[in-house]
């Protein structure tokens, strides 16, 4: 699948940073788009990349998966080795409050900072959600392309 890049993507991704920097916590990155735009196969390939050797699947009817990523490795291309110890997929679809994303742990799971938490759908717990997370927004082009943007999503505390 061919994959179409926004310029200009390092505006947002370099105020996020700026505003990680110092923060407590697990990394929240919320994707948005229709069904079938990409969001999954996106998580898929961020766990092969970070090691996950298991088949990832969408935790659609399950809500949550959560993976234990392998002790980090030196590698041959200079790239920092991840500080994540586990990546949590989350899929807010079916979730009808922030109750239900409650009843996951989810509090407890951004509490730490080795987590990185990929949830689909976040403006359905947007109530739950850290202020100015990395949202990336997919959108179906046609069966062979997509469009990806990254923003910068402050959610308003009165969306659900």
């Amino acid at each position: 699948m061919a994959t179409e890049w926004v310029p200009g993507l390092s505006g947002p991704t370099a105020k996020w940073r700026s505003d990680r920097k110092g923060r407590e916590g697990a990394t929240v990155v919320g994707l948005q788009g229709d069904l079938g735009s990409g969001k999954t196969s996106f998580v898929q390939g961020v766990a092969r990349a970070l090691g996950v050797a298991e088949h990832v699947t969408s935790p659609t009817f399950i809500l949550e998966r959560i993976y234990k990523l392998p002790i980090p490795k030196p590698n041959t291309y200079n790239l920092s080795p991840t500080t994540f110890s586990h990546l949590i997929h989350i899929d807010a679809y079916r979730l009808d409050s922030v109750e239900e994303l409650a009843h996951l742990g989810f509090e407890e799971l951004t509490k730490e900072k080795e987590n990185l938490i990929l949830i689909e759908w976040p403006e359905r717990v947007a109530h739950a959600l850290p202020k100015n997370m990395l949202t990336i927004k997919f959108e179906f082009i046609d069966e062979n392309i997509r469009k990806i943007e990254m923003l910068q999503c402050e959610y308003d505390a009165g969306e659900t």
